[in-house]
């Protein structure tokens, strides 16, 4: 399968889903080992895929972890540079539970990640979502809409 993320006229467009997945106090992000801000987990979706199963693809390649996924609680359309190109991506972001005891359940562990013929190491941190506000997260607004989860499905724009 081939990922929505193309190239045309030195435009990038992106079309990713993530998971936020919130226990015990704790929600899961995830960070390359070389930068200084976070972001929920998920990834591209795939032609042909819907994406409940692109989260639960994505979930399985880098943690290994089974999901259920929930409702959509974000939608945002993002403008950031992806490398030397403008980047145009749309993002939904679900509600997911991590249904498995294959990862830890607190603290920070390592995976792996492959995208336009690159492979790196992620990070990723259970973050006790009041300390969310500290971090630097894209969305750079997770903090508030963290706490708005449950009440609706919410629509922004984020521009860099």
């Amino acid at each position: 399968m081939s990922d929505i993320l193309f190239r045309k006229d030195g435009f990038v467009f992106s079309y990713r889903v993530a998971g936020i997945a919130v226990q015990d106090g704790k929600v899961l992000l995830q960070k390359p080992t070389n930068e200084d801000f976070y972001a929920f987990p998920g990834g591209h979706v795939e032609f042909g895929e819907t994406n409940e199963e692109t989260l639960i693809r994505e979930f399985r390649e880098e943690i290994g972890a089974d999901i259920s996924v929930g409702e959509l609680e974000w939608v945002a359309e993002a403008f950031f540079p992806w490398g030397e190109s403008p980047c145009h991506q749309i993002c939904l972001y679900y509600s997911i539970e991590i249904t498995d005891d294959n990862i830890p359940k607190d603290g920070m562990f390592m995976a792996k990640e492959h995208i336009e013929g690159r492979n790196f190491e992620l990070e990723f941190h259970w973050v006790p979502v009041e300390k969310t506000a500290e971090l630097e997260i894209y969305p750079s607004d997770s903090a508030k809409l963290l706490s708005e989860l449950g009440k609706g499905t919410k629509h922004f724009v984020y521009k860099e």
